[in-house]
């Protein structure tokens, strides 16, 4: 029986009490003693690694029995190196600069009153996630890392794992003196606590959701309380007249095939139509070797049917707005860097695009007329991943343009305040 609105938000209200208590002991603990709760939950993973495979293979076989699609257990699955990934994640975080205290600005008036802006931890965040375990981790330790408390929502897929990944982070931030509840996770999967976190205005300062459209959607439709999100994932590669076709082969090949169930991966390849007579059959040959199916518009189709490949479909309008997350690729032949700048501007969800040129000139003109969160030149749409960034690790790619955009890592989690330093100035 699913639990009433008001029983949903009397939980939510008891979590965010425990971490707004938390807060300030968090928040005024020196940074060393942070980093060290870090290596500490690093520790005890590493040492858990059996008990976090046990509990793993139970959500899997789960998914499994809910003919779950491949790309979502993909996404749930741990083996002994992604755990290693994210203990050693968590000790990158750990050697990152503190984002605390920084002086972001700062500036004398005519009256004599020194005035600086200076980083402060944002406040309470709630994480609403599905698949990815280590999310439980990233978001803890980056919290961790900016003086912040999180409250963690995982799905009823990841619940084993995130349920112990979530108390090794809590053990870690023990061992050194500073308070667990700073880490809280939900373990009761009713959808109304969602809903109760999505309303808790006053009570959590910001959500970030991790998962799947429809999650997506859902906190942007009823959240009361500030997002940082992206909707799709919808990534392009443009190779341009001219690109260097070796590298635009294997580009091509790792932005869409290296992890099809990631939001940085590639779902549409646009090629400049001077070149495509050359270059598209040999890409369509290295993505079909690699499992890839292609959906081409009608120019692209002429090319590769002339060239007998065979495993082309025709796109649909659809296909240029779909976030396949899968092993299929949508391919269209554009007029020049402006066609391509033309079709991101009308299908993009401003995550990430790139651009494989050897020209200078183009490559600035696409940087500077491309306004998704992240443009790459001569590199895999992959790359978008704050641990790639040197962040250490990310709590997501953010859309929007309010606050944080791009990945989003322990900088981006914090706020500021103003100083303002007198001596005895009055104001006339």
């Amino acid at each position: 029986m699913s639990m009433t609105s008001n029983e949903a938000s009397s939980i939510i209200t008891t979590l965010a009490n425990k971490a707004k208590r938390s807060m300030p002991l968090l928040a005024k603990a020196q940074h060393e003693i942070r980093n060290q709760a870090l290596c500490a939950a690093a520790r005890h993973i590493r040492q858990r690694k059996e008990d976090i495979l046990n509990a793993n293979n139970e959500d899997v076989e789960i998914a499994h029995k809910a003919d779950l699609k491949e790309s979502f257990i993909d996404r749930l699955t741990l083996d002994t190196s992604r755990i290693e990934a994210m203990a050693v994640s968590l000790e990158e975080i750990a050697r990152l600069d503190d984002p605390l205290g920084k002086v972001l600005a700062e500036w004398e008036r005519p009256n004599g009153l020194k005035i600086s802006r200076v980083a402060t931890p944002l406040g309470i965040m709630g994480v609403i996630y599905e698949a990815r375990p280590n999310v439980t981790c990233d978001a803890a330790g980056l919290a961790i890392k900016a003086g912040n408390t999180v409250i963690l929502r995982g799905g009823a897929s990841s619940i084993k794992t995130a349920t112990l990944l979530a108390e090794l982070m809590r053990a870690g931030l023990a061992e050194v003196g500073l308070p667990e509840d700073a880490v809280q996770l939900i373990q009761d999967t009713d959808r109304a606590l969602v809903g109760a976190m999505l309303t808790a205005s006053g009570e959590i300062d910001v959500i970030i959701p991790r998962g799947g459209k429809s999650l997506v959607e859902r906190v942007q439709n009823e959240a009361r309380v500030p997002v940082f999100a992206h909707l799709n994932g919808i990534c392009h590669v443009y190779i341009d007249a001219d690109a260097d076709f070796d590298k635009a082969r294997a580009i091509s090949v790792n932005a869409k095939m290296r992890r099809v169930g990631i939001c940085g991966a590639a779902e549409t390849l646009l090629v400049d139509k001077n070149i495509a007579n050359d270059i598209l059959p040999l890409i369509a040959d290295d993505l079909k070797k690699a499992g890839c199916l292609l959906r081409c518009d009608a120019a692209a189709k002429t090319i590769l049917d002339n060239a007998h490949f065979e495993g082309a479909e025709d796109a649909t309008d659809t296909d240029w707005s779909t976030e396949y997350l899968d092993q299929i690729l949508s391919v269209r032949l554009v007029d020049g860097v402006n066609g391509a700048i033309e079709h991101i501007k009308n299908y993009s969800s401003d995550h990430t695009e790139s651009i494989i040129t050897e020209n200078p000139a183009t490559a600035n003109i696409f940087t500077k007329v491309v306004d998704s969160a992240i443009v790459m030149v001569n590199a895999s749409t992959q790359f978008a991943d704050g641990g790639e960034f040197g962040m250490g690790a990310e709590i997501g790619i953010s859309t929007g343009r309010m606050h944080a955009r791009g990945p989003v890592g322990a900088a981006q989690l914090t706020s500021f305040k103003y100083i303002v330093r007198g001596n005895g100035q009055t104001r006339p």
